[in-house]
């Protein structure tokens, strides 16, 4: 039983077959959709030039049973069922992919779902005009308003605030984005780095406004805690996300501080035969010696390898395939991209405070680099237009080689080369 129909789920689905699963497999998704991929939300689908996004699998061949428009409502991991409003379900291994929901807009009652479902549910309540956008029906609900090239507010500077702004801006609308923070994407990246992307808001027409938050959704508009008051045809809040974990409680199930399932080096809970896998799931990371809990598409798409491997090969020291390579435990590089402003930004790794700062280009230009570099070796890199760099560099991370601080500085030169070359010396700033 796989709960949770979005990538990781039905990856994990897949892979269990490619792995030789003989046994059944269920896979419940609280929407009626049939199972989707969530990147062309804010990309295509939102701009109407596509439908859907439906995976195309053949899960009737797979021997896949669908049990879509079911909610799993809690866990009992004693009698082995999950719960819904309707029946309860058994299973033997059971695989936890519920995914995570939007975080709300207080006092909005905006969001696709509360975290107590699996996170892929659609009802709402609240003001009109006030949206998110986690879900194929958000997309479809929110594609008329950008057409209607209304003034929107969107609230959040990050990932997906600058995905929104840039679809809103070629839909034609008066956009205005609102961050709490100082800058734009500040739980993400250092000043040194997100200053540089500020001025990407204003070359493409619209109004980024730092240093203040919502305090009120009114008609017609959006209220301040600086005093402004904006002209608001349609809100759309994306201040990120959080584990659709809710469900789980008193189930056994041991959660993270922030709300994740808290798995382990092989995506195993703390439950026996229960694992978790994707948006709803942490996992400790031996290469930067802390929990990570990634909320992106690679992650939801590698993990499923690894707990199809422990199902499949059973959990005793079996070496786990992830990526392609043999590794006993799950931790991968994290990596995600991203399309906005007419750019192609992508991150690997996991940046650090107090790691030291590797220009590649001018930051100013239309291609550029920054290494976040750890005792010398590359802990974190973000490529805008330089999609050789993330590649040599996700390699880079996963061997930890050393890198030459001069040659990695100079973009004309292939990173690879600048490990090949290096030779560890003292940061010359801590000498």
């Amino acid at each position: 039983m796989i709960v949770g129909a979005g990538l990781a789920g039905v990856q994990t689905a897949v892979q269990l077959r490619e792995q030789g699963w003989a046994g059944g497999v269920t896979l419940m998704g609280a929407e009626t959709h049939r199972p989707y991929d969530r990147p062309p939300l804010s990309k295509a689908v939102l701009s109407g030039k596509a439908a859907g996004s439906a995976f195309d699998i053949d899960y009737a061949a797979l021997g896949i049973t669908l049990q879509l428009g079911t909610r799993a409502e809690s866990l009992d991991p004693q009698a082995r069922v999950v719960r819904t409003a309707d029946a309860e379900v058994r299973y033997d291994r059971l695989v936890l992919a519920t995914g995570a929901a939007a975080a709300t807009l207080p006092g909005t009652g905006t969001g696709t779902g509360t975290g107590t479902g699996t996170g892929t549910g659609t009802g709402r309540s609240g003001p009109p005009g006030v949206h998110v956008l986690r879900t194929l029906d958000d997309a479809e609900r929110l594609r008329p308003v950008l057409s209607g090239q209304v003034p929107l507010v969107v609230v959040g500077a990050g990932w997906i605030g600058a995905e929104l702004t840039t679809a809103a801006r070629e839909a034609g609308c008066p956009v205005t984005v609102v961050e709490a923070a100082d800058r734009p994407l500040a739980g993400a990246l250092p000043a040194a780095v997100a200053g540089h992307m500020r001025g990407w808001y204003e070359e493409c027409g619209a109004v980024l406004r730092t240093g203040t938050a919502v305090a009120e959704v009114r008609a017609g508009e959006v209220a301040l805690t600086d005093g402004t008051v904006l002209p608001a045809g349609a809100v759309v809040v994306g201040i990120g996300a959080r584990p659709a974990t809710g469900w789980l409680a008193g189930s056994g199930v041991e959660l993270a501080p922030d709300g994740s399932v808290r798995a382990d080096e092989q995506l195993r809970t703390s439950v026996p035969d229960v694992y978790a896998v994707g948006d709803c799931a942490s996992f400790p990371s031996a290469r930067y010696g802390r929990r990570l809990l990634v909320h992106h598409w690679d992650n939801a798409l590698q993990g499923p390898r690894a707990v199809a491997a422990g199902l499949v090969g059973g959990d005793a020291g079996q070496a786990v395939p992830v990526g392609g390579a043999v590794s006993a435990v799950y931790d991968p590089v994290p990596y995600f991209w991203s399309e906005q402003f007419g750019r192609f930004v992508q991150f690997a790794g996991y940046a650090a405070e107090g790691d030291e700062l590797v220009w590649r280009g001018d930051p100013g230009g239309a291609s550029w680099a920054v290494c976040w570099l750890r005792d010398g070796r590359l802990g974190a890199l973000l490529a805008v237009g330089r999609p050789r760099d993330t590649a040599q560099g996700r390699k880079l991370i996963e061997s930890g080689a050393p890198l030459d601080r001069t040659l990695a500085a100079d973009p004309a030169v292939p990173l690879k080369k600048a490990a090949g070359q290096a030779v560890l010396r003292p940061r010359p700033d801590l000498v």
